[in-house]
């Protein structure tokens, strides 16, 4: 503690005051060489992927690419069998600081068949803030936030049941805004939602962006997005073949109207990083 010296004789001395340090820029998901196995067949074979503070980061690649089990590494869903994770800087094993991280898994129902309101669904996300599970008033604003964010405020109290499939999706966003994160990270979060809703999403994230949220999203279509999209890693049998900026779809997947541009034009033709290739 300094002792402030209060005499009149003394000569005043300045305040010192450190800025805080410059992160922009930082790695915020840091995959080396990353491999995973679902039962024995290679998912992920090599994969190098680096997230940076305040990039929005789209993962894209057809089904059965290793997109999905690239995240649920990332969040720990998933043990990878080599390589390396860091997350913020920490190797993942000693991560232990969640509440920086929102997760929203892909097609799932919001309350995972419990009974549950839309507030007490949302709330749920709002925990790894709180002390000991009780909510506080800025807990609840928080809340309400993120459910304005998602066009859902006013079905607050009304059950998950009631839901539609896209509603369901605002509801599991609106969850992992809740706590705030400086990492959102999206399995899909497009994937069966009514146009209406993903405009809605797109507008919810854009919010985040702009007080400089960090997103990693897997999709499969650029969609309402595209607009957000910093970079695109496409993954093709769990190698990345494309790190920059999002490729053009190619084929008939680039004709109007097309739901899915996961084939992608790219200047790579092979894997950028082979792993374990057998």
């Amino acid at each position: 503690m300094t002792e402030v010296n209060t005499m009149d004789d003394q000569p005043a001395i300045e305040p010192v005051t450190e800025s805080a340090p410059d992160t922009a820029g930082e790695p915020v998901i840091a995959l080396r060489g990353a491999t995973a196995t679902l039962g024995s067949r290679p998912v992920l074979r090599g994969v190098d992927l680096t997230v940076r503070r305040g990039e929005v980061v789209a993962l894209l690649g057809a089904n059965g690419s290793g997109k999905s089990t690239a995240v649920r590494a990332v969040v720990g869903q998933v043990p990878l069998t080599g390589g390396e994770l860091e997350l913020f800087g920490r190797p993942r094993r000693r991560f232990r600081d969640w509440a920086r991280v929102g997760y929203v898994p892909q097609r799932t129902t919001a309350a995972g068949g419990v009974p549950a309101t839309v507030g007490e669904v949302v709330a749920s996300g709002r925990l790894a803030r709180t002390r000991f599970g009780v909510l506080r008033k800025a807990d609840r604003e928080a809340v309400v936030r993120a459910l304005e964010l998602v066009g859902m405020a006013d079905r607050i109290k009304d059950s998950v049941d009631a839901l539609s499939g896209g509603q369901h999706q605002r509801v599991l966003i609106a969850r992992a805004l809740a706590g705030e994160p400086e990492l959102l990270i999206m399995d899909e979060p497009m994937a069966g939602v009514d146009l209406a809703s993903q405009e809605v999403l797109a507008d919810a994230l854009r919010a985040q962006v702009a007080r400089g949220a960090t997103v990693l999203v897997v999709l499969h279509e650029l969609g309402p997005l595209e607009p957000l999209i910093d970079r695109a890693v496409v993954l093709r049998d769990g190698c990345v073949v494309h790190d920059g900026p999002p490729p053009e779809a190619v084929g008939q997947h680039a004709l109007p109207g097309h739901d899915h541009v996961h084939p992608h034009a790219g200047p790579v033709a092979e894997p950028i990083r082979t792993g374990l290739l057998t």
